[in-house]
């Protein structure tokens, strides 16, 4: 594959998990299911931000730096769309906590490119 299509596994993976970010973030939480362990909140923002930039560089290997920096956009979006809800609300620790899973994402997913290569 060349240029800058998607690969596909990983492609789905990511668009997939995206979705899921996004549904979940902007549902009201009376209709979420209840949580099976109860982790802090910005642990899950982080974690989660963290998955989504590590299968956008595995999907995007030639786009890393647009792929991470849309999902840093995608965080901050969200915070806005939240406090637009009325029944979720945005929270600047929140775009923290998924800027430095995106950081930590990436980080990993530029590891194990770089194993890959010489391994």
């Amino acid at each position: 594959m060349g240029g800058h299509r998607p690969v596909g596994l990983p492609a789905l993976l990511f668009w997939s998990a995206l979705a899921a970010v996004v549904l979940l973030s902007l549902t009201p939480v009376a209709h979420l299911p209840p949580q099976a362990f109860d982790v802090w909140d910005k642990a899950q923002h982080a974690f989660g931000f963290a998955v989504l930039a590590f299968l956008g560089g595995a999907a995007y290997p030639a786009r890393l730096s647009r792929a991470w920096v849309g999902l840093l956009l995608l965080g901050a979006a969200i915070e806005l769309a939240q406090s637009a809800t009325g029944w979720r609300q945005g929270d600047v620790l929140d775009g923290l906590a998924d800027a430095v899973g995106v950081s930590a994402g990436a980080l990993g997913w530029l590891s194990v490119r770089r194993c890959l290569k010489t391994g």
